[in-house]
């Protein structure tokens, strides 16, 4: 698939932030951006990198009545050698079009996402910071664009890819986060969109994680919906704790997503020869391992914030210190050692970079 480009003129470009000043996460964006669309008539056409902007979408269009919007989350870091590094973006394409599938949103071949991206990078490769710990994070978004009230599977639908220049997720960084267990609400239920990275997972956590906000915590961990009893995932990233020396995740399914980077972590701490176990895990059997003593670590994993200790589980009122309440050696190590692989400083044993040559 041929792919118009349309770069915008060097004294229409935005100005890029300072080197020095602090990024946040989600703040600025690139100059480009690339869009494809979709008909059930002529399936995908026009695609193109062309300049940031806002789009003209009719106010009957079909992801602002019923939902119909799914979207996928990379990084892209600098390379020492000056090259671009993409972590594992097939994993990505992959999970983008289950997600597609799930919301009865058409697919986008997986060579194609992938060139898609690599073409917005090489127009917008000074927009990736240099900066230790920064990236350019590349949002993936398909949604329904038809004009229609009737409920049902769109017949039109616009895939596009923005990107901006991040920092730490969290503003704690790798210091250990506050979370709270959720037991108010519920994310997904078997049968639902738990294992779909739908925009609307995202919606149906805010309240939850606003609350939590206003109570002094960072973010939200899910308990299952039917029994309100097992860990499942926090809003933004998945859920790993090491219990008597060994670490144990809950199981991807359908009310939890897949994640890459968690997956990433579980093969390396094998490759180490940290025993790992997913299965599913009670908060309960969390909550008496930190009586106990038991449990040695929490930590999230996911792309944007790559490896989050917790320091702390609130629960039905009662905070709870995760052994010492630091950032674990098994957080840190973990954390190190995907970042390096990430940014090209360490040895690539499973061959998860890409490498997108400028």
């Amino acid at each position: 698939m041929e792919f118009a480009i349309h770069p915008v003129p060097q004294e229409e470009r935005r100005p890029k932030p300072r080197q020095e000043e602090p990024l946040g996460f989600g703040q600025y964006f690139s100059d480009h951006m690339f869009t494809m669309n979709w008909t059930a008539t002529r399936g995908w056409h026009d695609p193109m990198v062309r300049r940031y902007e806002p789009f003209h979408l009719d106010p009957s269009s079909l992801v602002f009545h019923y939902g119909q919007s799914i979207l996928e989350g990379l990084k892209a870091y600098r390379a020492p050698v000056g090259s671009i590094n993409l972590f594992r973006p097939r994993e990505n394409a992959r999970r983008f079009n289950q997600s597609a599938a799930r919301l009865a949103l058409p697919e986008v071949d997986q060579d194609v996402f992938l060139a898609a991206i690599e073409s917005l990078l090489r127009l917008d490769r000074e927009w990736i910071p240099q900066a230790p710990g920064t990236s350019l994070y590349i949002r993936p978004t398909l949604i329904a664009t038809e004009p229609c009230l009737g409920v049902r599977a769109a017949d039109e639908a616009l895939f596009f890819i923005i990107a901006g220049p991040v920092g730490a997720y969290y503003p704690e960084g790798l210091d250990p986060v506050r979370i709270s267990v959720c037991r108010k609400y519920s994310r997904a239920s078997p049968g639902g969109l738990g294992a779909a990275k739908a925009s609307g997972n995202y919606a149906a956590s805010l309240l939850a994680a606003r609350e939590a906000a206003e109570a002094g915590y960072t973010q939200v961990l899910w308990l299952d919906a039917l029994q309100g009893r097992y860990v499942e995932e926090v809003g933004a990233m998945n859920i790993l704790c090491k219990i008597g020396g060994e670490v144990l995740s809950p199981p991807f399914g359908d009310t939890i997503l897949a994640g890459i980077t968690p997956d990433s972590a579980m093969t390396l701490l094998r490759d180490w020869g940290i025993p790992v176990t997913q299965r599913p895990i009670a908060i309960d059997e969390v909550l008496a391992a930190q009586t106990d003593g038991s449990l040695e670590e929490v930590f999230g994993a996911g792309t944007a914030a790559v490896i989050a200790p917790v320091g702390l589980l609130e629960y039905q009122g009662r905070d709870y210190t995760v052994a010492d309440g630091r950032a674990g050696p098994l957080a840190r190590r973990l954390f190190s050692a995907l970042t390096g692989i990430q940014y090209g400083l360490e040895p690539d044993p499973h061959d998860w970079v890409h490498e997108v040559i400028p």
